[in-house]
């Protein structure tokens, strides 16, 4: 970190000042445009098309920000700017560029964007940081295409395997690792030179909009994240017996749509607590074999599981694997584990670095825990981490209608802006 007499003496008003909200939204408007939907959405999946032109825009950008573009095996891409002690580890800012098959301009990309724009704010305002600074774009936040997300971030930081992740397929068969290559043979083409996985950080700042209502409602332009809810991931798969629908009586049957929907009643109202602090969620719902007349005699659902505490996560868990050993309706079911990602608080030195310089900007910026997972989830255990959030109209997100007014975006990115030319100070 930064010493306070040093980080105080980087003048905030300055380096705010020299963000450009002309630039930024004009950013926003042309990424839009890779995986752009009639409805006004944005359909930008992991590793496809949009997602790789996106890429390679962004890698494009480097050379005007005096910075060098790289990516890692997993896709990563950086864009670094020396500092003038290039020898020290660097302040990273950054988030992800895929997005949700209807989703909106502003998750993820907000957070590239803007720390795209507080780096050319520095370089504007003629700050010359010791550390050097990096941008990074994470690969597969959103687990929309290859399941689970935060595919970049995680394998960055070693929490996952590179040769798992890339043996993870979509829903056409086609692996993470085919898609990645196509990726990266595009960077290749495009002259973008490779770099490690897991180089050293100092400290890792994300931006990104809330996807939840508190600051509208508040009032606020911008928070201070305190940490990130736990997440576990689960498939649920319950077998029956397929059978004609119009012959077979009730009590011969192992219908394993009903023994499903039995079972995620069941589930749902174990999560139930009083408190409303758990999030469970089944967002997937997949009958076979999908004929009309024709009894199911499979059924795979998903389940999201949150909490901000870890045994309150472990003992919904061990209560689930206790469901799903019963039967259903006569047919049998398996919980299988998709993802578990601990709950995380981020460090006191770093907000109140955000606070201090919250203050400074005047800006109003009121603490909250993050609702969802993020990349930055990750890079906690990595490296010193923090989080901003910006609100976004009616709390919505993963929405073709989600939206960020300009003017919070441009706050957030000052106060980004000016928080890493602190931390890199």
């Amino acid at each position: 970190m930064a010493d306070s007499t040093t980080s105080t003496a980087i003048d905030a008003a300055t380096i705010a000042a020299a963000v450009n909200p002309s630039r930024l939204e004009r950013d926003l408007v042309h990424l839009a445009t890779f995986g752009a939907r009639d409805d006004g959405g944005v359909a930008r999946l992991a590793l496809d098309t949009n997602d790789t032109r996106a890429r390679l825009w962004l890698a494009e950008q480097a050379a005007a920000l005096g910075a060098t573009a790289s990516v890692d095996a997993v896709g990563n891409v950086f864009l670094d700017l020396p500092g003038s002690e290039p020898g020290l580890n660097p302040v990273v800012t950054g988030s992800h560029l895929d997005s949700q098959p209807a989703g909106g301009k502003y998750d993820g990309a907000l957070g590239v964007l803007a720390g795209l724009e507080a780096l050319r704010a520095l370089k504007d305002a003629g700050i010359a940081p010791r550390r050097p600074l990096s941008l990074v774009s994470w690969t597969n936040e959103e687990g929309a295409r290859f399941s689970p997300g935060t595919s970049g971030s995680a394998v960055f930081c070693g929490v996952r395997g590179l040769d798992e992740t890339r043996a993870i397929v979509d829903a056409d068969g086609l692996s993470f690792g085919a898609a990645l290559d196509d990726c990266l043979a595009a960077l290749d083409a495009a002259g973008v030179p490779r770099r490690p996985l897991g180089t050293p950080m100092h400290a890792f700042v994300e931006l990104h909009i809330e996807q939840g209502p508190i600051l509208e409602r508040a009032g606020a332009p911008v928070g201070v994240v305190d940490g990130i809810q736990g997440v576990n991931w689960f498939e649920v798969t319950v077998t029956g017996s397929t059978n004609h629908a119009g012959t077979t009586p009730r009590a011969m049957r192992r219908d394993a749509f009903e023994g499903a929907c039995a079972l995620a009643a069941s589930l749902r109202e174990a999560a139930r607590d009083d408190e409303d602090r758990v999030r469970f969620t089944i967002g997937r719902f997949a009958v076979s074999p999908g004929s009309v007349n024709t009894i199911p005699d499979q059924v795979t659902f998903s389940i999201d599981l949150r909490h901000p505490e870890s045994t309150t996560l472990d003992a919904l868990a061990a209560s689930f694997r206790l469901l799903a050993e019963q039967t259903w309706n006569g047919c049998r079911a398996t919980l299988t584990p998709l993802s578990c990602i601990d709950p995380v608080a981020f460090p006191a030195s770093l907000t109140t670095l955000l606070d201090d310089t919250a203050n400074d900007l005047l800006l109003q910026a009121p603490h909250l825990v993050s609702g969802a997972f993020h990349d930055a989830i990750h890079l906690a255990g990595y490296c010193p981490t923090a989080m901003l959030f910006v609100p976004c109209r009616d709390g919505l997100s993963h929405h073709p209608d989600e939206h960020t007014e300009l003017d919070d975006a441009v706050s957030g990115t000052r106060l980004l802006a000016a928080s890493l030319a602190r931390l890199g100070a």
